[in-house]
């Protein structure tokens, strides 16, 4: 594929080559008077964004954790059971969510990409579509103030403060934070202490001492985001905010355990997202629809009566004129040093996963990986033993088939490839063109024989037994003693 003749095609089709997307003009700062009851007409948008989280909260289903923070909020909004996110990695995924776009489109696909591009003529980041409709923008508010985006941002210029307390009078905001305590590594929650002999893992994942309690931390750190939650909302109603501030709740990807965060299984698409504003998002209400990170930005511009621009590629999830998403899309490319490709499609039965590198095994090394997942020494050691069931074993192989299927209705953990199965040849084919179009339609790039020499040693198993083995202790023992962050 010729990226850069997708990429025209694109900009063709959505007249950004001629005209700029957006229909207002930026206030300048002598339109103090032009702020004069625009709070009262406009909401505020607060966007929290919890790191490296998937839906893993007493609200979708978690009996174990207390989080009635986040419950309140879903009771008092909508609540979507099937958000995907574009890319199963920070950056990559930002950008998507930051633009409303496919990471694709706007060449940001690639993590931690060291020369950064710019964004394609006329297309804006929200804060910036915010901050030129009269908002004022607001970055971390006390909070983290990561943004962490793969294509040239200028922080200082599309946000125009950290805290909303520093708007002008009458001025609505926008405000964007992270709350960082579900990112590696994960802290014990004294609060509300889990016991590990109660949670659930996955099946794809070893059921050892060491991989429940850590899960079990992983579910404390989440607590412990609820409780900052229950800060923010406190403080919007003290100010007077609350009832008209629209609060969106989602993650950046999903979470980080070795099959989830990296890899284009559910566990590292499957995002949180929950929309209070009762003016349109009906209290307690649950939407089963696909949902993309891309419909975010849309959304959020839609709350506040603001035009969506014709770049966008995703919608306003609260239009009831809408058409539901029969797809979602993601991709997975170059993870720091260790360079892998995937795509995938999803539809509500099935997952389609194309393996652009199978050469490459899953697990090939990965320096985040190996210093911050307990369970991957846990997988190596018992790989390395002949120990791992099939299921969980499929995963450590020196190479990975080309495609992958999966019937999500009978294998929600996409445990049996069916790519191979006569049976599923249909949707199979209807993946795979679904899959194809799509990737013409964003640009996708691809991957080239440059990319497929580079980054770090493809070898695997990447350490020796011994060595895993002393990782894996050394992790038994931190986790025991690990404390409140």
């Amino acid at each position: 594929m010729n990226r850069h003749y997708a990429r025209r095609d694109f900009l063709k089709r959505t007249g950004l080559g001629a005209i700029g997307a957006l229909t207002f003009p930026r206030l300048g700062k002598s339109a103090d008077s032009v702020f004069q009851g625009l709070e009262k007409s406009r909401p505020n948008v607060l966007l929290i964004i919890l790191e490296d989280w998937g839906p893993f909260l007493h609200c979708y289903g978690e009996k174990e954790m207390f989080t009635p923070n986040l419950d309140k909020l879903a009771a008092e909004g909508r609540r979507y059971t099937n958000c995907f996110t574009s890319a199963p990695v920070c950056s990559p995924g930002r950008s998507s969510l930051m633009t409303g776009m496919s990471q694709y489109t706007t060449l940001s696909h690639q993590h931690r990409t060291k020369q950064k591009p710019a964004l394609p003529p006329g297309v804006k980041a929200v804060p910036d579509l915010f901050r030129d409709a009269g908002y004022f923008t607001a970055l971390g508010c006390g909070y983290s103030s990561k943004i962490d985006l793969n294509f040239e941002f200028n922080q200082a210029e599309s946000y125009l403060g950290n805290d909303w307390s520093k708007r002008k009078p009458g001025q609505p905001f926008y405000a964007h934070l992270t709350l960082i305590d579900t990112h590696r590594s994960w802290h014990a929650d004294p609060s509300h202490p889990i016991d590990p002999a109660k949670v659930t893992l996955p099946p794809w994942y070893p059921d050892t001492p060491l991989t429940r309690k850590d899960w079990a931390l992983g579910l404390e750190s989440a607590q412990v985001s609820d409780r900052l939650i229950g800060e923010i909302v406190a403080r919007l109603k003290k100010e007077g905010l609350y009832d008209n501030t629209a609060i969106v709740i989602t993650a950046d990807h999903g979470v980080a355990l070795p099959r989830a965060k990296q890899f284009l299984y559910d566990d590292g698409l499957h995002i949180p997202l929950i929309i209070r504003w009762p003016a349109r998002a009906k209290a307690g209400t649950v939407s089963d629809e696909l949902v993309s990170n891309v419909d975010i930005v849309p959304t959020m511009l839609a709350l506040a009566g603001l035009p969506i621009p014709k770049t966008i590629q995703g919608h306003d999830l609260l239009n009831a004129a809408a058409q539901p998403r029969k797809y979602i899309f993601a991709g997975r490319d170059k993870m720091d040093e260790t360079h892998d490709a995937m795509r995938a499609v999803r539809s509500q039965a099935f997952k389609y996963i194309l393996n652009l590198m199978p050469e490459r095994p899953y697990c090939q090394f990965n320096d985040y990986k190996e210093r911050s997942y307990p369970g991957l020494a846990v997988l190596n050691v018992l790989h390395l033993q002949g120990k791992l069931p099939p299921k969980q074993d499929a995963f450590m192989q020196p190479s990975k088939s080309p495609e992958e299927l999966y019937d999500l209705r009978t294998d929600p953990h996409e445990l049996h490839n069916l790519a191979q199965d006569p049976a599923c040849a249909p949707v199979l084919q209807e993946l795979r063109a679904e899959l194809d179009q799509w990737r013409k339609a964003v640009g996708d790039p691809g991957i080239n024989d440059e990319f497929r020499k580079g980054g770090w040693s493809a070898k695997y198993p990447t350490r020796s037994l011994e060595e895993w083995q002393r990782i894996e202790q050394q992790w038994l023992k931190r986790t025991q003693r690990q404390q409140p962050r």
